[in-house]
């Protein structure tokens, strides 16, 4: 087997490793998730330390190690700098990373995840930051991105039919009464008239209304989030936030840590 290879991925993560080295988690198409040390990267001088920051792209020359890996070499292909000077673009980022880390898996190809992640942030960093509709925009990709990212992994919630009756659910956008419920557990969507008609016990984690459904399924493609599409009202984009977050983080058994600071950066109006 050969000592080195090459590799193309997003850096998703940095550690402090030894007095001058940084260890990197890269999502790569190729082997998954890659975990190698940078050496020398926190040097001041070193052609290593740009190109290890978070969400750059780079093809990797790697050396296998016996217990870990080291970068011997980092071409960058693609950065996102608009990132860097939005302090909510960057927390996004951050968000989706966890949950590319979750979902990641090692020594076997992502291509998918990996498309899917580039393909979010691409769309992120093209969002506009000065304007006032700009945290509903930006919550809208948030959204969306959580559900690309989960249909990579197999996690999407269900939003076609009931999860219990397997019936198909079409919203009734003319009836300002009709709800269906979304349930964390069972996984999405449960009819409200089968649960009454049951006896059943479940709980709705929430209800949405017909224009809520609509355009959650709509979040389901990044392609929406283009145009002059006006954006969800900030107050739907937080729901669908925490609706998202919370079932994402039943799902991955493991908690989203930026999910504290959206809380703090998109407040309801």
């Amino acid at each position: 087997m050969s000592q080195t290879y090459q590799a193309t991925g997003i850096n998703l993560k940095s550690l402090p490793f030894g007095e001058t080295d940084r260890l990197v988690t890269v999502l790569t198409a190729e082997f998954g998730l890659l975990r190698a040390v940078a050496p020398g990267a926190r040097k001041p001088k070193s052609r290593l330390r740009g190109r290890i920051e978070p969400f750059v792209i780079n093809q990797l020359l790697v050396v296998r190690g016996r217990s870990l890996d080291r970068i011997i070499q980092a071409e960058t292909q693609h950065s996102y700098p608009g990132l860097s000077k939005d302090l909510a673009k960057l927390t996004i980022a951050q968000y989706w990373a966890e949950i590319a880390l979750s979902l990641g898996l090692s020594d076997q190809p992502q291509i998918e995840l990996y498309a899917a992640l580039n393909a979010s942030l691409v769309t992120l960093e093209r969002q506009p930051h000065q304007s006032p509709e700009a945290a509903a925009r930006l919550l809208a990709c948030l959204n969306s991105g959580v559900l690309q990212l989960l249909a990579v992994g197999g996690l999407t919630p269900q939003l076609q039919a009931c999860c219990r009756s397997g019936q198909p659910l079409t919203p009734v956008i003319d009836n300002p009464d009709w709800r269906v419920g979304f349930s964390i557990e069972a996984g999405g969507l449960v009819d409200l008239a089968v649960l009454a008609a049951t006896g059943s016990r479940m709980r709705p984690t929430a209800t949405l209304t017909a224009g809520e459904l609509i355009t959650l399924r709509q979040l389901t493609d990044l392609e929406h989030l283009t145009g002059d599409r006006p954006p969800l009202p900030l107050v739907t984009g937080r729901k669908f936030e925490h609706l998202l977050r919370h079932y994402a983080q039943h799902h991955l058994g493991k908690a989203i840590r930026s999910a504290a600071l959206v809380d703090t950066l998109f407040i309801d109006s």
